[in-house]
Order: C-alpha cells, then structure tokens, then sequence
C-alpha cells in the first residue's frame, strides 16, 4: 500500500468520522431549535426556568436554526460554526448564572460544541491547513 492510498483511506475514514460526529451535533440542535420555534411546553418551561421570558423561546429557536442552516451548508459552514459557539457561548453562561450541574447541564453545550468543530475538522481539509494539531 503506498503513502498516497494510506492518504486518501484515512481521509475517507476521517470524512465519514466527520459526518457522524457533525450528524450527531446537527440532530440535537434540531431538534432543540424546532421545539423552541414550535413554543413546546417542555421549551417553554425550561427556558422560563432559566430567566428567559417566555416571548423569547421562539426567537432564540430561530436564531439557533438559522445559525445551524449555515453550518451545515458547505460553503457557509464554518461561518455556521463560529455562529454556533457563540449561541453554545450563551448557553453556558446562562447555566453558570443559574447554577446548573457542571457536568451535565453547564458543559453540554461545550460537548456539542466540540461535536461542531471535530466533525468541521475532520471533514474541511482547508480547516486542517489552517489549524494544524501537532502530534
């Protein structure tokens, strides 16, 4: 097997990685987006819960869905990237006002977000130029 093919296989199992991880992140945020927009009870409460009122439930669920629209078109991806950890940004600092559980409500958002970027990572090998992680 030579170099080049060595390359392309784990560019392939990279790409794939890459989708999986970016797929998880993107049907959470969905998810979460459209039961926000839709003004679901459990979104409402949850979001009250959090000192938000409940007139911005469905605001906060559209600005989340447009910023995931962007990431996940190609060309508009990484701008959808950097949209969404500033969205991800606000929500730990809304867990840390309210005094959420550090590991599963005030780092979720960390979590995804590290979802977000590893799948754009692992996929854009443009990203990979421009951030080289030294082993």
């Amino acid at each position: 097997m030579t170099s080049g093919t060595r390359t392309v296989a784990g560019s392939n199992r990279g790409l794939w990685a890459g989708r999986i991880l970016g797929g998880l992140a993107v049907l959470f945020l969905v998810f979460d987006s459209l039961i926000k927009v839709m003004k679901l009870p459990q979104a409402v409460e949850g979001s009250t819960a959090l000192g938000y009122p409940a007139s911005a439930v469905s605001g906060i669920g559209i600005i989340e869905l447009v910023c995931l629209i962007l990431y996940v078109i190609p060309r508009t991806s990484v701008l959808g990237a950097i949209l969404l950890t500033g969205y991800l940004g606000g929500a730990v600092a809304t867990h840390v006002r309210v005094g959420s559980p550090l590991v599963s409500h005030t780092l979720f958002p960390i979590y995804v977000g590290l979802l977000i970027w590893g799948a754009l990572f692992l996929r854009d090998s443009e990203l990979r130029r421009l951030i080289p992680l030294k082993s």
